[in-house]
């Protein structure tokens, strides 16, 4: 039967979680990769977020979005995570004169730029990159192949229109 390619899973697929900030001016700040391990390129034990890595992120945040505001202030909308409540993150913010706004939990896909304007775009653009993986008979996605098939449909999905049309 025609149609996409599938690929066989072995059942031993890990998590990976990118945290991701954008603007209304149309402009992303570089994503924030977690894979799980030991070494650190934002790694956990289990590839999701956990207050320090929350932190990290939020230092990302500052370092790619210093001397690109207007003003003295800047407003980071966030998800209800509980990564973003600590009060190492609340402190941070304070320091650098970042306000936050926390949307209601499980809401995200109604009031998140992200969510309706960008995620959807990319999620078809990767779909793409690794069926065309698969195509090449490369059937297990491992952290190699992720990062660059990521990168593609990354360039692909947050196009200034795209994050404008977010908001």
């Amino acid at each position: 039967r025609r149609g996409r390619p599938k690929a066989i899973q072995p059942g031993n697929r890990e998590w990976v979680t990118v945290i991701q900030g954008i603007n209304a001016a149309g402009w992303a700040i570089p994503p924030f990769i977690i894979f799980a391990g030991q070494y650190h390129l934002s790694a956990c034990e289990n590839s999701w977020t956990t207050n320090e890595l929350g932190v990290e992120w939020l230092k990302h945040f500052i370092k790619h979005t210093d001397g690109k505001v207007v003003g003295a202030r800047r407003l980071l909308i966030l998800d209800g995570h509980e990564s973003h409540h600590s009060l190492e993150f609340q402190e941070l913010c304070k320091k650098n004169n970042i306000c936050t706004l926390c949307m209601p939990p499980h809401s995200s896909h109604l009031l998140q730029p992200l969510d309706v304007g960008c995620f959807s775009p990319l999620k078809r653009a990767y779909s793409r990159e690794i069926e065309a993986l698969i195509r090449h008979h490369i059937n297990h996605i491992t952290k190699l192949e992720f990062l660059p098939a990521f990168k593609a449909a990354f360039n692909q999905s947050f196009t200034s229109a795209n994050i404008c049309s977010a908001f």
